[in-house]
């Protein structure tokens, strides 16, 4: 049979892609796909119908909508107190679990046997709800043989012992419910497993939760690894002002630590200290800080408490509120997508295309959205296509498969290069990388890989990087090139959370309106002992940095908020904490001129316009005050309630008094308006936290 009998027109590029790569004796298999599903056949308008259904905002209901408070109500009063999951909201499906996990614990309670009987008033409430979610309850069932789901949970493990009360719980985003504390049976068969197992300090990989609903790509099989990499994190000590009087940093607006520990919390497992970056974790909420005035990109906020987990301290806020744009720039956008074998999962390229998908939906005609995939290796498989073409772009993405090794490196150079050529000089250039950062071919050194993106950010293209997966997920060096790349670094670990970056948070996310955006704070040492910076310990700087305009730095978004905390020991008491002990110095004491002053803190920014070279400079001092924790503002209440979350979570040295019910007593005092329910989210992470860090105790 000849070539032109096999080849019909709707084949030609997968038939060339593949003689080429046979020709020059590589193996892509990945990106063979990618590519060649990429063909120039379009779709029938019912499948394009249907990817952009699939792609649009699914219906999100939120903490406050009435049937989720029912829920909640129910599950406090018939499953011992287990909060129901409304973490960022629920889809409808998300619902539907949760609420079958609770049918199926009702019936159990309403057996001839138990105590605990149905009232009548809810048993109508849930043959309500059973009828309004119906058609998502009967998918449940459909989705597969409960003996089968069971078989898979008691093999594997998960966040609650295995029963049949408990199959369905978890949601389609591999969100589980925290875990209720274990039966005298259960502590007794885990504290059975080998002492090397429950050594303290001992990082386990994450917890697997049973595969519900397609989600069979969360489990890790028998025999595999966990390799998941953070850099480590050695905490700030407490610095004497006559030792150290300048305390220098990058401002960070990362937000991935946060949704990652959620992730270690939602699969039953206290995170890795390391994994726990509290300027991330404060960061990742926003603040109701002003707006900036005149022509300012941002307005710097401060304020001083006594420190809540050490009342003989003081607690300094410094709060950024970036500018918000009137209008949108233009936007030149290249997905970078990683399509190697290790993103077959569901959590990794089946939410990757939904996630961009998101992103494509705010897009207009004047963007442009190009779309550059790598497995063994790199290619392009959109050319730059106006944003109005979401049905084009979306089928692009549709089609995208995973297979084969990791060519990072090429991907990155190919994506700027094409950024490159299509420049826009009065808008937003960004390479949005998605992977979970497992590159092994290629350009694939932190060194090498630094050095290729300090180049790229030269040229006016930013990048955001997007992590996913986990297992073999590389947290280090994707904040690595998120922070080289003058870009920001989100963890999405469900489609909830891709909403709030790539749709609620988008100007936030793309639009930069500061770029190289440093601190830099001097104490009066006659008011201070000594002072330690909360968090930002892989942003810290040194002194001579702050005014070279060479020195990288942080950027800030449009209506972006950045916090930071300072915990300062008054000059003149008496503390138990341990500070640095030299020799006393003969030339550096406390000027005379200053002993009078009530001045605490001088604090000092240096940020640069988004395409500029010279940074602008920016002075504010700060006084001392009295003002006790509970007369401070919702903002500060409520981010040393996370940064006492995140100490908890570390086991830090200098949590002081720090307790789980202190962290939930501030953070509900400071819930506010909570519109999206971010906060309420966080006071429920917290309340799992703390049960697994009782179960924890009580097996060591």
């Amino acid at each position: 049979m000849s070539k032109k009998q096999w080849v019909n027109q709707g084949q030609r590029q997968r038939a060339a892609t593949v003689m080429l790569v046979t020709l020059m004796g590589m193996q892509m298999p990945g990106l063979e796909v990618a590519i060649a599903e990429n063909r120039s056949q379009s779709l029938t308008k019912p499948q394009s119908d249907h990817i952009i259904k699939a792609c649009n905002d699914e219906e999100v209901m939120l903490p406050s909508h009435p049937d989720v408070k029912v829920l909640r109500q129910l599950y406090d009063r018939y499953v011992n107190g287990t909060v129901a999951p409304t973490e960022l909201g629920m889809t409808r499906l998300d619902f539907a679990q949760s609420l079958n996990r609770l049918l199926a614990r009702v019936e159990i309670h309403n057996t001839s046997e138990s105590t605990v009987q149905l009232r009548a008033s809810d048993s109508a409430l849930l043959a309500q709800l059973k009828r309004d979610y119906a058609t998502e309850l009967a998918s449940l069932q459909q989705s597969r043989p409960f003996e089968e789901r069971e078989a898979r949970f008691q093999t594997f493990g998960g966040g609650l012992p295995a029963s049949k009360s408990n199959v369905g719980a978890l949601s389609q985003t591999g969100s589980a419910p925290p875990s209720p504390s274990l039966s005298r049976q259960q502590s007794k068969a885990i504290s059975s497993r080998p002492r090397s197992l429950r050594k303290p300090g001992l990082t386990l990989p994450p917890r697997p939760v049973p595969p519900i609903d397609g989600d069979i790509g969360r489990i890790h099989p028998p025999g595999t690894f966990n390799t998941e990499e953070y850099d480590r994190i050695n905490e700030n000590p407490f610095q004497r002002p006559t030792q150290a009087p300048l305390s220098t940093f990058s401002i960070d607006v990362d937000t991935a630590s946060y949704s990652n520990v959620r992730r270690f919390i939602r699969q039953g497992q206290l995170p890795p200290k390391d994994a726990v970056r509290l300027e991330e974790m404060i960061n990742y909420f926003s603040y109701d800080y002003p707006q900036p005035q005149d022509d300012q990109p941002f307005s710097v906020t401060t304020e001083v408490t006594t420190t809540p987990w050490n009342t003989e301290n003081k607690l300094v806020q410094v709060g950024l509120k970036g500018k918000e744009l009137t209008q949108a720039q233009p936007s030149n956008l290249v997905f970078l997508m990683d399509v190697s074998g290790s993103m077959r999962q569901a959590n990794k390229l089946p939410l990757v295309k939904k996630s961009l998908c998101q992103l494509v939906q705010q897009l207009d005609d004047k963007d442009k959205v190009s779309i550059v995939v790598y497995a063994g290796n790199a290619g392009v498989v959109l050319e730059p296509t106006a944003g109005s073409q979401k049905t084009k772009i979306m089928e692009a993405i549709n089609r995208l498969e995973a297979g084969g090794t990791t060519a990072g490196g090429e991907g990155i150079v190919k994506a700027y290069d094409l950024a490159k050529k299509n420049l826009l000089t009065d808008g937003n250039n960004r390479v949005i990388l998605a992977t979970d950062g497992d590159f092994n071919v290629g350009v694939s050194s932190d060194a090498e890989l630094e050095r290729l993106i300090e180049k790229k950010r030269d040229e006016g293209i930013f990048l955001t990087v997007l992590g996913f997966g986990t297992g073999n997920y590389k947290d280090s060096k994707m904040e690595l090139l998120a922070n080289k790349g003058n870009g920001n670094y989100a963890y999405l670990d469900n489609i909830l959370e891709a909403q709030k970056v790539l749709v609620h948070d988008l100007r936030s996310t793309l639009f930069t309106i500061a770029k190289d955006v440093k601190i830099q704070v001097e104490f009066n040492p006659n008011k201070v002992q000594a002072y330690r910076l909360i968090g930002y310990e892989n942003r810290l700087l040194k002194a001579e940095d702050f005014n070279d305009d060479r020195k990288d730095a942080g950027e800030i978004g449009s209506g972006h908020t950045v916090t930071a905390l300072y915990e300062v020991i008054p000059a003149g008491i008496e503390t138990e904490i341990k500070l640095p002990d030299v020799d006393p110095l003969k030339y550096q004491m406390p000027q005379a001129s200053n002993s009078d002053s009530d001045e605490l803190m001088q604090v000092k920014l240096r940020y640069k316009a988004p395409t500029g070279r010279k940074s602008q400079l920016i002075s504010q001092t700060i006084k001392e005050g009295n003002a006790s924790i509970s007369s401070a503002s919702e903002n500060l209440k409520f981010s040393s309630a996370v940064a006492m979350y995140g100490m908890m979570l570390r086991e830090s040295e200098l949590k002081g008094n720090t307790s789980y019910a202190k962290v939930l007593e501030l953070a509900k005092q400071a819930q506010g308006e909570d519109r999206r329910g971010y906060r309420q989210a966080f006071i429920e992470l917290v309340e799992s936290s703390q049960k697994l860090s009782q179960t924890k105790a009580e097996l060591e």
